[in-house]
């Protein structure tokens, strides 16, 4: 499986990136619960970002409760992954950071709905 990781150091912290686009996939659709992610050197070398930054990340999903370390075999997405709420969360997110961003520009709410929902509607 390969994935298209772009990787931007000014954004957070590398591993949190990496862990933020799993879930993207898994929302997508384009991991599925009990799926394999690629190993760990291997995903290292496709980022190019160190092995450990790539472990961390598989970490922090694990405590999520996103992933699972099968001894031997790798890390699996879980099977009882709730794929609902995890797409849930992302779009909580995106909406607390795009309210964020609205406030800064000291815009009224009604004014970044009607924004959205123009961009939105152009597609």
């Amino acid at each position: 499986m390969s994935y298209l990781w772009k990787i931007e150091p000014e954004k957070g912290p590398i591993y949190a990136q990496i862990a933020a686009e799993v879930k993207r996939m898994l929302a997508r659709g384009e991991l599925a619960p009990g799926g394999k992610l690629p190993s760990a050197r291997a995903l290292a070398e496709e980022a190019l970002v160190n092995p450990n930054t790539v472990v961390h990340a598989y970490a922090e999903l694990e405590r999520e409760g996103i992933t699972e370390t099968r001894r031997g075999l790798g890390t699996f997405v879980r099977e009882d992954v709730d794929v609902t709420a995890v797409r849930r969360a992302l779009l909580e997110k995106a909406a607390r950071d795009y309210a964020r961003a609205v406030r800064a520009l000291g815009m009224r709410l009604e004014e970044a709905k009607k924004a959205l929902e123009e961009v939105s509607d152009a597609g």
